[in-house]
């Protein structure tokens, strides 16, 4: 069930008013069981997968709580065994077989594994980092153990956040299936225009340049180099208004409800370096490497090529994170040496940095390079094989400008992408002085862009790029 269908929205109000319509004791159960449903929709056995995983991590976080020393490192252990286990079969099996068997026969070694391509379940990454979060602050001490069974079934598979996040942590999601949330107009009108906001930017935006996007990159050896730097100019803002537009619809639609989820984008291309676009960038996974994997590596409290070490570490897991493909692990490794980059440019000249970005001409400069360096690293995350990414530079270096713009697109639906891209770029960068009292203005806002999602609006219901993850 996608949040840019009917039946989601259909499903969405049923559950909201029966919610608000149930005694508070009942409520937790519903939620549970519309969750279910709504995972069901997708693949309806992997919801067994899902339920093994939340048995062992339940148990798991009791023994936790009971055990101290060795036995307590066993129980965590079995845990994340768990948890990375199911992850390693169904994403990561084919890609480790399909390696080592290349290698084998590379090497004349005579040993095959069989290879399995299991159909991945959705949104697997996802809910498998919020349990694992779940077990380990409980054996840091930082969360009780859940002894509600079926709430800590929900923590793990509320539905706004269930498929695509954000990866929530329980000292904040698991406190408020307890609280009563009464009905309250204006965090629901809040709510609903964040979700507004979300609908606009996936089916205006992000599905609208998907239109460009998809026949360029379907068809690299016939672009020009122009098409190609428009279809990855595109493709940097299709991705952002597709992921940031599901977060906002699950926060939205939690926040109408009363719970309040943790903010995932907060406007990544306004961003002047590598470091601060990952703090803008789906936060709630860049801040899980850095709580669970960078600080536990050390950090930056080593020495410096062991905190150069520490960064690529994380951010190649990062891109191993995404998909079960080289071209990810490029991805991720593209911005962690893009980090080491800054981080070495700063040591070396201290006050450069410091100079540019007092002045408006150089925070700009900064703005363009970093939107530059992360479209290049997309190019790499958009494209799977090797041969095909060979193709795309080498059209972009020996192919012309003075070619016509053959996509999809003609030129007024051009124009308006990039008035659409243009528009979506000032908001961010002025979102924090933009102030809408949603009381007066919500019926506005709310027709205005509901007349803007249904006269420009690409109703093909295409799947949210974070789904495969």
């Amino acid at each position: 069930m996608v949040f840019n269908s009917l039946q989601f929205l259909v499903f969405f109000g049923i559950v909201t008013s029966a919610y608000f319509l149930l005694a508070h004791k009942y409520r937790w159960a519903l939620l549970l069981l519309a969750s279910c449903y709504f995972y069901m929709a997708f693949v309806p056995i992997y919801l067994g997968i899902l339920g093994l995983t939340i048995v062992i991590d339940y148990f798991a976080g009791i023994y936790l709580e009971r055990f101290q020393g060795g036995a307590k490192k066993i129980f965590l252990g079995c845990s994340l065994l768990a948890n990375l286990g199911v992850l390693a079969i169904f994403k990561y099996y084919f890609f480790f077989t399909d390696n080592f068997n290349s290698l084998a026969s590379y090497f004349s070694v005579p040993v095959q594994f069989p290879v399995f391509n299991f159909l991945l379940p959705i949104g697997l990454s996802f809910h498998t980092f919020q349990a694992m979060s779940y077990t380990i602050e409980v054996y840091r001490g930082n969360q009780k153990a859940e002894r509600n069974f079926g709430i800590y079934s929900l923590y793990v598979m509320f539905y706004p956040q269930l498929v695509a996040g954000p990866i929530e942590r329980p000292q904040n999601l698991i406190h408020q299936f307890y609280e009563k949330h009464v009905w309250d107009t204006d965090r629901v009108k809040s709510g609903l225009l964040q979700m507004m906001q979300g609908f606009f930017k996936k089916v205006v935006i992000a599905d609208r340049l998907a239109m460009v996007v998809d026949p360029a990159y379907a068809n690299l050896s016939s672009q020009s180099s122009l098409n190609l730097i428009i279809a990855s100019i595109f493709y940097s803002f299709q991705i952002y208004c597709d992921f940031s537009g599901y977060s906002d619809i699950a926060i939205g639609a939690s926040k109408v409800m009363g719970f309040k989820l943790m903010n995932n984008f907060n406007a990544p291309y306004t961003a002047t370096s590598i470091p601060d676009f990952w703090r803008r960038w789906h936060i709630s996974l860049s801040t899980w490497f850095k709580d669970y994997v960078y600080f536990s590596l050390g950090g930056n409290r080593v020495s410096v090529p062991r905190w150069y070490i520490n960064i690529m570490i994380v951010f190649i897991l990062s891109g191993f994170w995404h998909g079960a493909s080289w071209n990810f692990v490029i991805w991720g490794a593209l911005h962690g040496l893009f980090q080491l980059m800054g981080l070495t440019l700063n040591r070396v000249f201290p006050n450069l940095a410091a100079d540019q970005r007092n002045s408006v001409a150089g925070i700009w400069l900064y703005r363009l390079f970093t939107f530059l360096l992360v479209t290049i690293a997309w190019v790499f995350f958009r494209i799977p094989k090797f041969g095909d990414i060979q193709i795309y530079f080498r059209q972009l270096v020996q192919g012309t400008f003075s070619d016509p713009i053959s996509l999809a697109f003609n030129a007024n639906e051009l124009l308006f992408s990039i008035l659409l891209i243009v528009g979506l770029y000032l908001f961010d960068l002025k979102r924090d002085k933009i102030k809408v009292d949603s009381v007066q203005l919500f019926w506005p806002i709310m027709v205005g862009l509901a007349f803007l999602i249904y006269f420009f609006g690409v109703f093909n219901l295409k799947q949210f790029i974070y789904f495969q993850f």
